[in-house]
């Protein structure tokens, strides 16, 4: 069946975090400047950089002190999160001047349909409208694809940066993106690209011209998804209420040295569930998933979960677990980066399974504000009011930022 004919903008903002900052102060314009973690530590490692450092070679998730030694010039910033979350709720808020149908996927760029309020000639005077606005209002570049379908729009804003406009058809893809290496292609990461590299799968060319059960046996069902786009096939909708789907809450943590204490990396697991277990109540959020991962001194990445009929939300619960689970991963190897997550989330009210009494007393405490909110959504609307929504917010991890930046969208829609 042919997909229905569709014109859509992937937006990507271009060096967001490092353009906020230009913008913020007009002196570093036109110089290398690097968002960065602390130098000092680990950690300290570029987050984003401006197109002026890149010319050096600079680029995100290089160590501090390499990027120094490329550029010596390198102006390094603290990030400040707060502009950016106003940077990203503004640019947002010019999206949605045009259309409701607009998709946030991060902090720095969203899907936007637009099939219904232009033709196909008239898509990139709108692209040039909004870019040129973005630029004007809030001093921020942004780079614009126009496509079908997110997947060709998605890969046609990385094709001209900063400040391009693309558009990508169907008929364009053999020629475009088929001679590019599989491991360029949006959806592929760079274990899926090693497992395309060993089955003799180099460009986009390779993986399209498989049949489609060669492509499945290869890669499962991610294989058919990739088959399709390598086809340029893509059916998902640009869908706003996307912003309110909830999978998971976590915590990571890169240590500042290579650990090998198992007393030590518990004392982490315990601080990361506390973390976790804030989040989830403050939320209003349980789980039935308990997920822990580890990286190791060599980059290499272990994880395990495991699933409960009973909601998981209390601190000692994920923290017995999430140890639980360390200690079946950990091959006693110097450990990198240690993470907590909490997965298959629900709140309390859509829980359909048996309780233990316990959980039953905290579920049945919420209750009564479960019952309040009902009533004001039957009187005003069901958007008048969610739980778990603050009209501020003081955001006390980094690593969660871009994850919990939707909620911003959450109170625009409220």
């Amino acid at each position: 069946m042919a997909e229905k004919s569709r014109i859509l903008f992937h937006l990507d903002m271009n060096s967001f975090f490092a353009s906020v900052e230009q913008a913020y102060n007009p002196e570093l314009k036109g110089k290398p400047v690097a968002v960065a973690g602390n130098p000092k530590e680990r950690k300290g490692i570029i987050i984003t950089c401006s197109y002026e450092a890149r010319a050096y070679g600079v680029y995100t998730t290089m160590p501090v002190w390499e990027a120094k030694r490329k550029c010596p010039s390198l102006l390094l910033i603290q990030p400040t999160f707060e502009r950016y979350r106003i940077a990203s709720q503004a640019m947002f808020a010019i999206l949605r001047e045009y259309t409701n149908l607009v998709e946030p996927v991060s902090i720095d760029e969203g899907y936007v349909d637009v099939s219904d309020i232009v033709t196909g000639s008239d898509a990139v005077t709108l692209a040039e409208t909004i870019q040129k606005r973005i630029l004007r209002e809030l001093d921020l570049p942004c780079s614009i694809g126009i496509a079908p379908n997110k997947f060709l729009a998605k890969m046609a804003s990385r094709m001209k940066k900063p400040m391009g406009i693309t558009i990508l058809r169907r008929r364009d893809v053999p020629h475009v993106l088929w001679p590019l290496e599989v491991g360029e292609m949006h959806g592929v990461g760079d274990k899926t690209a090693e497992k395309l590299k060993e089955a003799g799968i180099l460009k986009i060319r390779d993986l399209a011209k498989m049949t489609e059960n060669q492509a499945i046996e290869t890669l499962g069902k991610h294989g058919e998804k990739l088959w399709k786009r390598a086809h340029g096939m893509d059916a998902r909708p640009v869908d706003p209420d996307s912003v309110f789907e909830r999978k998971s809450v976590g915590n990571s943590m890169t240590l500042s040295y290579d650990e090998t204490s198992k007393k030590e990396l518990m004392k982490h697991i315990e601080k990361l569930s506390k973390k976790v277990a804030s989040r989830l109540k403050e939320k209003g959020y349980v789980g039935y998933t308990v997920h822990v991962q580890i990286r190791y001194y060599d980059w290499q990445n272990r994880s395990k979960s495991r699933s409960f009929k009973e909601p998981i939300y209390r601190l000692e619960d994920i923290e017995r677990y999430a140890k639980k689970l360390f200690s079946e991963l950990w091959n006693g190897e110097p450990v990198r980066l240690v993470g907590v997550t909490v997965q298959q989330l629900k709140e309390p009210g859509e829980i359909t399974e048996q309780l233990t009494f316990d959980s039953y007393q905290q579920v049945a405490k919420e209750e009564p504000v479960r019952a309040l909110i009902q009533d004001l959504q039957k009187k005003f609307g069901e958007t008048s009011i969610r739980k778990g929504v603050r009209l501020s917010k003081n955001e006390g991890s980094t690593s969660s930022f871009s994850k919990d930046f939707l909620n911003d969208h959450k109170r625009k829609e409220d």
